[in-house]
């Protein structure tokens, strides 16, 4: 892939989550409008993403957001504005951590498909819903021809798991290029599984279900529940 390609790819991702947080953006200023503060858990997060969201709009907001990440790594990407943010190492299956209803909105972005297996996924909807009254969850969709984790392939999500772990090894289709052995290979197909809106629905019943589009075709889906 060229750098033009690359950059024509990462304007196109840019304008679409431009789009995506507009709805974001709207349910922290609700929840403001109602409580004057708003207490925010990311599941899975990384302070990177919060910076395009926009910190002025957080502070604007009397925001303050609890990152929780599997890997401590993840947790460096980014500015780490001690006023705006808190971070914990933990699994956003089980949070025990943190009681019940501890923030106002529980959030996530591009995460639920990564939990490796359905149970996982209920247990993440699960704690979504636990952790907070309101939520805002986006994940792309199974039926989009273009799966955003392997994005040089239209289709390829749609393969085979045999084989996509074999195209893996002879096209350049992970982030990292070509993966080197079969077993590495299949640790990256499982790595992420999409869902489609009938899952959603069952993950997250008391939602308000919508889909980010793309030239028409539903390309993500996003899970909202906010003050009425």
């Amino acid at each position: 892939m060229s750098l033009a390609d690359t950059a024509d790819q990462t304007s196109l991702s840019s304008r679409l989550r431009a789009r995506r947080d507009v709805q974001l953006r709207a349910l922290i200023a609700a929840v403001h409008g109602q409580k004057g503060a708003v207490r925010i858990i990311d599941m899975g997060g990384t302070p990177e993403y919060w910076q395009r969201v926009g910190l002025d709009f957080l502070r604007a907001n009397n925001a303050h957001v609890t990152i929780t990440n599997l890997h401590a790594t993840e947790l460096d990407r980014g500015s780490r504005n001690e006023d705006l943010f808190s971070f914990a190492v933990g699994n956003a299956c089980d949070l025990h951590d943190f009681p019940d209803n501890s923030f106002d909105i529980a959030h996530s972005n591009s995460v639920i498909e990564h939990v490796l297996t359905w149970t996982n996924m209920k247990n993440f909807a699960r704690e979504t819903r636990r952790l907070a009254p309101w939520h805002y969850v986006q994940t792309p969709y199974f039926w989009f021809p273009v799966d955003p984790h392997f994005y040089r392939l239209p289709f390829y999500h749609w393969l085979p798991r045999p084989m996509r772990a074999k195209l893996l090894m002879r096209l350049p289709l992970a982030h990292v290029g070509r993966i080197g052995t079969l077993d590495k290979a299949h640790d990256i197909v499982e790595g992420a599984k999409l869902i489609d809106r009938a899952q959603m629905e069952l993950l997250f019943p008391d939602s308000r279900h919508g889909f980010e589009r793309f030239y028409g075709l539903p390309k993500s889906m996003i899970a909202i529940l906010g003050p009425s």
